[in-house]
């Protein structure tokens, strides 16, 4: 399919539907009937554009959404999205009008916040709905174990207040037989059956999140909330044997200037690359590291044009970045490649004829993780949805 290109800016990163609706449905699968998938489409979907693909995703399987600010959860209202959203976190009480008009319901751990989102709710003839966080381990936010039948009866007498939910984050869920993550669950769930038996109500009760959905079935309880996984990317190396995932982002851009350096010359700021031979292309490119392409993969990452890989050149600078193409002979790592011209689509992470780059080759690069590599491409980078 033809891709129509911003017009104001020549970068951009592509985002395939397809892919978020394949990758839904195979978590959706992992989960047995009655079990609930919450989706979270925080950080604007892990970059990916959070009302595009939250309505995917709504139509592939999802049942609720993550997010992890308010405005973040008002942007998927504004955008058409009716299905239940949390706020992975409390807000500032400034907020709490916010939450309850657009029916976002927040994480709540403090008997503070709690009650006086009771008396906001109160006040503007509406229920407070909240999922209660357990901290069991990870030390982030939540109520202790010890402590969560008591806060539940600080705040359960308001009749402003509603439980939705009750749910923990597990820090170590991809490592496979982790002592840390046994004593996790084990926490959570004996939580669960102290707030049951006190007559409590925990509404929908989760734990699993994205590489606890693939590999600890047995915590699914009602409902699993899934996230990097839904954009194609391995949360870990211990999934990736256990569910076939499709990488939905690819970030490109069309080469703005070609120059012929003469030998010698520098390139970038500190001139950290010379010119070695008369052969060599110089290409400009418009993304830089105001658009999340790290600025410590200077002279240290690979691009693809024409189907072929080129090697990047001096230092990334704000809004562009050079790479360079030896029209002369082989180079030591990769065939000849033809003269590069302006207009030419470049890629950075997505697939090219043969050639492909991913988020986890340029988090290896980074001595990151894909999450944050995906996450970095900014919103200057118009989302294309293909």
């Amino acid at each position: 399919m033809a891709i129509e290109y911003p017009k104001n800016r020549w970068a951009w990163v592509e985002v395939d539907l397809d892919a978020i609706r394949k990758n839904t449905r195979a978590f959706k699968a992992l989960l047995e009937p009655g079990v609930k998938m919450m989706c979270a489409v925080k950080a604007d979907a892990y970059g990916h554009g959070a009302v595009e693909c939250a309505k995917t995703m709504a139509k592939a399987g999802a049942d609720q959404f993550a997010v992890a600010t308010v405005d973040e959860g008002v942007e998927l209202r504004r955008g058409g999205v009716t299905e239940p959203i949390l706020m992975l976190n409390e807000s500032p009480l400034e907020s709490l009008d916010t939450l309850l008009e657009y029916d976002i319901m927040p994480a709540v751990y403090d008997s503070e916040f709690a009650l006086a989102y009771g008396e906001r709710a109160v006040a503007l003839g509406k229920v407070g709905k909240y999922h209660l966080a357990v901290d069991t381990g990870m030390t982030r936010i939540g109520v202790l174990p010890a402590d969560a039948v008591e806060f539940r009866h600080m705040i359960d007498f308001h009749r402003g207040l509603e439980c939705a939910g009750t749910f923990t984050h597990f820090a170590t869920a991809d490592v496979i037989g982790d002592w840390d993550f046994k004593q996790q669950a084990r926490r959570f769930m004996d939580t669960v059956e102290a707030l049951r038996q006190a007559n409590l109500e925990v509404g929908l009760v989760h734990c699993d999140n994205t590489p606890g959905t693939i590999l600890h079935p047995e915590f699914h309880n009602d409902m699993c909330r899934v996230g990097i996984g839904l954009y194609g990317l391995q949360p870990a190396e211990s999934t990736a044997p256990r569910i076939k995932l499709t990488p939905a982002m690819s970030v490109r851009a069309r080469v703005l200037r070609v120059t012929n350096p003469a030998v010698g010359e520098g390139v970038g700021y500190g001139l950290t690359y010379r010119v070695p031979k008369s052969s060599i292309q110089i290409a400009t490119v418009p993304i830089g590291f105001a658009d999340g392409l790290a600025r410590s993969l200077s002279n240290n990452m690979d691009v693809i044009v024409n189907g072929t890989r080129a090697r990047q050149v001096g230092r990334i600078c704000m809004d562009q970045f050079m790479f360079a193409v030896d029209t002369g002979g082989a180079r030591a790592y990769e065939q000849p490649t033809k003269p590069v011209e302006k207009g030419d689509v470049v890629t950075l992470i997505g697939r090219d004829g043969d050639e492909q780059i991913t988020a986890d080759e340029m988090a290896a690069r980074r001595d990151t993780i894909n999450y944050e590599v995906v996450c970095n491409f900014s919103e200057r980078l118009d989302r294309i949805f293909v």
